[in-house]
């Protein structure tokens, strides 16, 4: 290995030193220290070079590692080391120009094989070290899903995930140690599902079957109001729907939702991407606590939510791409803060119920610009033995792009 490219990262299988090519073999051989874990060790193994197995915390192995800087290491790594892989991690700490880096079969691309699934059209998610919620925004009726596992219980929760939210005919295919000699592929239903003695290293290749009345979530925003635990205070679906939109959320921006109440205008920006990152501001505990189960329901269990009051709860938080705030939140204090924090080219919007904080939304379009709509909705109810329209209160919404 080059002086350049001293730090080799070699993707490996169940297979291990016969799936590697004769490039792999060679950075492995000569190098002077490697790192894996003991299964990697022991499939590329017996070694002559120093060994490290990862450490908990994974990151503490960086130190090693730097240490080691211009000789030949080599880090042994599952399939493909940069697709929910340690590659990732690595290039936090070392150039891409300082590595080389061979892989294999990914897990996702040995499973879609065996079933004979174009990856192109599979989700492809990790839950690994992560909540099982994260699947939530992904079961959609036809969907096919290729999840890697965090364990040998994941296929089973999964399978009570899917038959509690009407998906229980689904069927769930879990591969283990594939690519080996001890390779099993076995499928059940979910709302039957019975495999036993799982392998902790496993991947679900899942085909997603919805009952009728299974909550399936919208890609369009807007979500019933119903699908959120609330107290009342929560911005309703249809002026939801148009914030969304003034909002404009885009693929790996962080909106700031403050008095997010019920949390539901973070929850669907976040829905709008799974890249999208949201803080939820509430002051009440309750209420903060609330949002962390909406989150949790609906699928985005990243969210954030700080329980504090505004704009002292802003402290050291990240800069965000958008601000959005609710008519209880929108003290001026709190507006010019939220306004000053705001990226250039971010985007605040504000919804003021009562007349005192919409003539406040006129002052500070005069003193800063943007745009003033109203915006009336008016729902049909029953009128004795009649039908009506029942009008809401009017919600003004302030909304601009900072310069």
């Amino acid at each position: 290995m080059s002086g350049e490219r001293w730090l080799a990262v070699v993707g490996l299988g169940e297979d291990g030193l016969d799936g590697l090519s004769p490039a792999a073999r060679r950075l492995l051989a000569q190098a002077a220290f490697v790192v894996g874990g003991r299964r990697h060790l022991a499939l590329a193994g017996p070694l002559a070079a120093e060994t490290l197995v990862w450490p908990s915390p994974i990151e503490d192995a960086l130190d090693r590692i730097e240490a080691w800087r211009g000789k030949s290491v080599c880090v042994l790594a599952s399939g493909d080391p940069f697709f929910f892989g340690v590659g990732t991690m690595l290039t936090r700490r070392f150039a891409p120009a300082e590595m080389i880096a061979v892989p294999v079969p990914s897990a996702f691309a040995l499973a879609a094989s065996r079933l004979g699934w174009s990856q192109q059209d599979c989700a492809l998610l990790s839950l690994h070290g992560r909540p099982l919620e994260a699947i939530i925004p992904h079961l959609e009726p036809g969907a096919r899903i290729l999840a890697l596992s965090w364990d040998d219980a994941t296929p089973w929760k999964l399978a009570g995930l899917l038959t509690a939210r009407g998906m229980g005919r689904s069927v769930l295919t879990v591969c283990e140690a594939m690519g080996g000699p001890r390779e099993r592929v076995r499928a059940a239903h979910a709302q039957s599902f019975a495999l036993d003695n799982v392998a902790a290293l496993n991947t679900i290749a899942l085909d997603v079957v919805a009952d009728r009345e299974a909550r399936v979530l919208p890609r369009a925003a807007g979500l019933p109001d119903e699908w959120f635990e609330h107290d009342g205070q929560i911005s309703k679906r249809d002026i939801r729907a148009i914030t969304l939109a003034a909002l404009a959320p885009r693929r790996g921006e962080l909106l700031w939702d403050v008095g997010a109440g019920s949390g539901s205008v973070a929850i669907e920006w976040m829905l709008a991407d799974p890249a999208n990152r949201a803080v939820a501001i509430e002051a009440r505990h309750e209420r903060a606590a609330r949002i962390g189960r909406n989150a949790l329901s609906l699928g985005v269990p990243a969210l954030s939510v700080v329980t504090g009051a505004a704009p002292h709860a802003f402290g050291d938080l990240p800069q965000p791409d958008a601000v959005f705030i609710g008519g209880g939140s929108s003290a001026p204090e709190v507006v010019e803060r939220a306004y000053d924090a705001l990226r250039p080219g971010g985007r605040l919007v504000v919804n003021a119920v009562t007349l005192e904080t919409q003539a406040a939304c006129v002052g500070w379009r005069a003193h800063r610009g943007g745009e003033l709509a109203q915006i009336a909705t008016a729902y049909a109810e029953p009128v004795g033995r009649f039908t009506g329209w029942r009008a809401a209160m009017p919600v003004v919404q302030w909304r601009l792009t900072k310069p």
